[in-house]
């Protein structure tokens, strides 16, 4: 597909860097914002003890701008995040065997990521005192599915590296493992100064952590900033009743869209860059979104 062929050109790499960069600006502009206008009241718990940072839900949701700044940053950024975990069901499919459990185990892992997705958006959208119980329970939707996910991700990829088609895609793992080590090392300790701050009402307790679960969304964020490793030579091209398959570096082909659905297997052959099918005049098919590599 020539440039003129196309209506619209993205770098998947680039996807990937926007898509977290809209949450993590908001993030960082809520809890400041609250600190600087809403310090008092951001930091404030039923022990009446000395607080200098707010927690996240508190930071996000409770105060005005800081709610509609982070629902507008979530909700731009899920579209791209769907389309994103269509890629990874596809990427998972490609580098592990062809065998009934680990095609199981992919459809589990791409079911989760889909989950903390629609979780992160329930909590993002009803805030806690909107609607505590489902506040509640979208936050440990997204706690549980995304901690999941990180794990049962670097579990399938683990042993079979040798089926990664670049040292891009080996630095993306190895930099998994790191992030979900860390979110959920994060995790367990935040867990530890919630229960202190809640049975001792100490002070300054509920600033660790809030601390640590400020690094426990930061290394969620990072851990899914992955796929800039991972379909760093991919693009996305929306054209008119074309469809094309792109081999850019000779890496192989990954879901592409027909009449049919989605490929999740290279034809028999892939042709080149520059190769351009089309379908019958008679029959157009419209505008598609297709995923080449």
């Amino acid at each position: 597909m020539s440039d003129s062929d196309a209506i619209v050109r993205i770098s998947v790499a680039r996807m990937a860097v926007i898509t977290v960069s809209l949450p993590l600006g908001a993030f960082f502009l809520c809890i400041y914002l609250s600190l600087r206008y809403n310090f008092d009241v951001s930091t404030a718990t039923h022990c009446g003890v000395p607080n200098y940072l707010p927690s996240i839900s508190s930071a996000i949701g409770e105060f005005v701008p800081q709610r509609y700044i982070w629902r507008a940053a979530i909700a731009v950024h899920s579209a791209p995040r769907f389309l994103i975990a269509s890629m990874y069901y596809s990427f998972m499919q490609r580098i592990l065997p062809n065998v009934a459990f680990y095609q199981k185990a992919v459809k589990v892992n791409s079911f989760l990521n889909v989950v903390e997705n629609v979780a992160l958006l329930s909590l993002s959208f009803v805030s806690s005192k909107e609607n505590y119980d489902i506040h509640k329970v979208s936050f440990i939707m997204f706690m549980v599915c995304s901690e999941l996910y990180m794990v049962l991700t670097c579990l399938l990829l683990k042993d079979n590296t040798r089926r990664f088609n670049s040292p891009l895609e080996r630095l993306a793992f190895i930099k998994k493992k790191q992030l979900m080590t860390a979110n959920l090392a994060c995790f367990l300790v935040a867990l530890y100064f919630f229960y202190r701050h809640n049975t001792y009402c100490e002070p300054g307790m509920y600033s660790v952590f809030a601390l640590l679960e400020y690094l426990v969304v930061l290394t969620n964020m990072a851990f899914h900033m992955t796929a800039y490793y991972d379909f760093h030579n991919h693009e996305l091209i929306v054209g008119c009743g074309y469809i094309q398959y792109l081999d850019n570096l000779h890496l192989g082909y990954s879901g592409l869209e027909d009449n049919e659905g989605t490929f999740n297997k290279p034809p028999a052959s892939c042709p080149r860059r520059g190769h351009l099918e089309r379908g019958d005049p008679q029959e157009p098919r419209g505008t598609r979104l297709v995923l080449v590599r």
